[in-house]
């Protein structure tokens, strides 16, 4: 199997080195990453500008982009197969609820899967040190599983994994994604030049946390998997959208 890892940390990220390590026993591994942390860059496309590819020591390439840049750049220009998986993370931090439409995680494993490829994006639920060894598990059981049983077609899924040990995990459950309440207000402040900036504010507390979300599994320790789709169309408006227009 051929995957391609990528993140939005960074090419530098431990949760990256990780999930390279752990997967490169089981598979042929290509990282294309950014060079920068890039979080909160959602599914952005450079296009102002040339983007540039270099490799690190390490031999992961890294990008001067977006993460979504680094999986369209490598699946669309840099390799010279269609890969079998893209996986993105291990993200620090959890990517849960409304954290998918900005999650530059989510995104890379999107692009993936806008170009027909099976996308996994894996988070762990923290921003401590982090137990990425048990993150990084889980996903070498994913792999392993999707080997045995492939996918009838590409799947986006969105991993989120408790930042506990992989033995104290309760088991994995299937979710849904789950809302968070609007964001703290930004932070305002003066930079030394007496200038007067702005910091966005934290993401709000978890809204809807109930049962069968993504918030509640990780609150018990349980592994989420929640399935996601690109089609944003509201179609409970369609009808009275309709009818509304034509009044």
């Amino acid at each position: 199997m051929r995957i391609l890892l990528s993140n939005d940390d960074g090419y530098f990220a431990p949760g990256l080195a990780m999930l390279a390590h752990t997967l490169s026993s089981i598979a042929d591994i290509t990282v294309v990453a950014p060079e920068r942390d890039r979080s909160g860059a959602s599914n952005s496309l450079t296009l102002d500008r040339p983007l540039m590819l270099r490799q690190a020591h390490s031999g992961f390439y890294y990008v001067n982009g977006t993460p979504t840049d680094c999986v369209h750049l490598a699946v669309t220009g840099m390799l010279d197969h269609l890969p079998d998986m893209v996986i993105s993370g291990i993200n620090h931090g959890a990517n849960m609820g409304d954290d998918t439409i900005y999650s530059g995680t989510v995104a890379a494993a999107t692009e993936g899967f806008l170009l027909g490829v099976p996308s996994i994006a894996v988070s762990l639920a923290s921003f401590s040190e982090g137990n990425f060894e048990c993150a990084a598990q889980v996903v070498l059981d994913l792999v392993r599983r999707v080997m045995a049983q492939p996918f009838s077609a590409p799947m986006l899924l969105n991993v989120n994994v408790p930042d506990i040990p992989y033995t104290a995990l309760q088991g994995t459950e299937i979710t849904r994604l789950g809302r968070r309440h609007k964001a703290e207000p930004v932070v305002r402040t003066v930079n030394p030049r007496g200038q007067t900036v702005y910091w966005v504010g934290a993401a709000g507390s978890a809204q809807d946390a109930g049962e069968g979300t993504d918030f509640s599994a990780v609150a018990r320790q349980r592994v989420s998997i929640t399935p996601l789709q690109m089609d944003l169309t509201q179609f409970s408006q369609l009808a009275p959208l309709h009818t509304w227009l034509q009044s």
